[in-house]
């Protein structure tokens, strides 16, 4: 399938995927609170999630490898169709944590395949804009996601997980239809490329726990900054709200407009670099931090280096990895997960010390992993010569 055709409707898929996942973020705490959970419980139900998306992206991406993208995107999409279905017609907490495990279990299978997709049909040369796009479509589904939720959850709580397991149906319906298999670009078999534990031997090892930084920095600002801005600045939810909108209507522009031409101009080493400098200076900004306006400046600075961060990352991982496609995806996406399951606690912890200590902690994990990619990128060049 042509590049320019696949684009497009994998753009579409993955928004609507992550409008899906949306829908249920402003809800769910006061859904699960009204079904009888504590703040323990409901800690345990959010952390379930990523738990399972750590455990599963790797296995997924290998088996994309071995029967294809298609299949295991439509399980994916599938499982978060069933997993929403189940939270909407739930009248005890422990369904809540069946549909949040099996929905984890399953979904794990999305982000992986949808970059394991992109590298099967783009050229070296635009493999960063194709990940970009890719980038661009979850960053909109978490803009217009959430909004959606908190406009429908009026009607009822459970009107938005209706709302976001509809919303699946559909985009299983659309991939069912219109989206081709790209596996059979390649010619080598996932038989005979290694698992995705013997990516770990490769110089673009690295790139996993470099991954696993960026998420660690990034949700823990995702987990204090409204506490931050609500001391700092005083500013309440609507205001929170429409901040990271800003936020991520910037960090999708620039994935899915300039992450591409950034990538083949300098290559993804420095593109990379490039956005954890900017992202180190939005993290320092934030400290300053003093009403509305500074707030969306600061963060939507912060969001536009991070933002090329990750699809910088898929493009050079998928060009250097040793294992295929799909293996390398998915373990980058359970090194991502890690960093989101232990990010909010940490970034909890050092908030309770000094409510600017998540911040100066992500200046300086950023820093960390410009040092190593800066000190192990000689290394990326030579493995992806070696593999070609």
């Amino acid at each position: 399938m042509q590049t320019k055709k696949a684009l497009p409707i994998l753009f579409v898929v993955m928004f609507l995927v992550m409008v899906g996942f949306g829908i249920i973020i402003p809800v769910l705490p006061f859904y699960a609170e009204e079904i009888g959970a504590t703040p323990t419980e409901l800690g345990m139900l959010m952390a379930v999630y990523s738990l399972m998306q750590l455990l599963f992206a790797p296995i997924w991406g290998q088996v994309s490898d071995r029967i294809g993208r298609k299949p295991v995107m439509m399980i994916g999409i599938a499982g978060l169709a069933l997993s929403f279905l189940i939270q909407a017609i739930s009248t005890e907490l422990w369904m809540l944590f069946v549909a949040r495990i099996l929905g984890g279990m399953l979904s794990a299978a999305n982000m992986p395949t949808a970059m394991a997709y992109v590298a099967d049909i783009t050229t070296e040369e635009n493999r960063g804009k194709g990940m970009g796009i890719v980038g661009a479509a979850t960053g909109l589904g978490f803009v217009f996601g959430p909004a959606i939720g908190g406009i429908f959850s009026k009607i009822s709580l459970n009107m938005p997980f209706f709302l976001a397991s509809g919303s699946s149906f559909l985009t299983l319906f659309l991939v069912f239809l219109l989206l081709k298999e790209s596996k059979q670009a390649h010619s080598q078999s996932a038989k005979e490329k290694p698992s995705f534990w013997q990516a770990f031997t490769s110089a673009s090892s690295l790139l996993f726990f470099i991954q696993f930084l960026i998420s660690l920095s990034l949700s823990g600002l995702e987990a204090t900054f409204a506490y931050f801005a609500a001391k700092k600045a005083g500013l309440d939810s609507i205001q929170l709200g429409y901040i990271f909108m800003i936020m991520g209507f910037g960090s999708a522009i620039v994935q899915g407009g300039l992450v591409g031409k950034l990538t083949k101009k300098y290559g993804e080493s420095k593109v990379i670099q490039g956005g954890m400098i900017v992202s180190a200076i939005g993290f320092s900004l934030i400290l300053l931090v003093h009403n509305f306006a500074t707030a969306a400046i600061y963060l939507t600075i912060f969001g536009l280096g991070n933002g090329v961060i990750r699809p910088s990352v898929s493009s050079i991982l998928t060009k250097t990895s040793i294992a295929g496609h799909g293996s390398s995806t998915g373990l980058l996406s359970s090194f991502d997960s890690l960093g989101r399951i232990i990010g909010p606690p940490l970034g909890g912890w050092l908030f309770s010390l000094a409510i600017g200590l998540p911040y100066i902690s992500g200046v300086v994990i950023t820093v960390v992993a410009f040092v190593l990619l800066l000190f192990f990128r000689p290394q990326f060049s030579s493995a992806k010569l070696t593999n070609q």
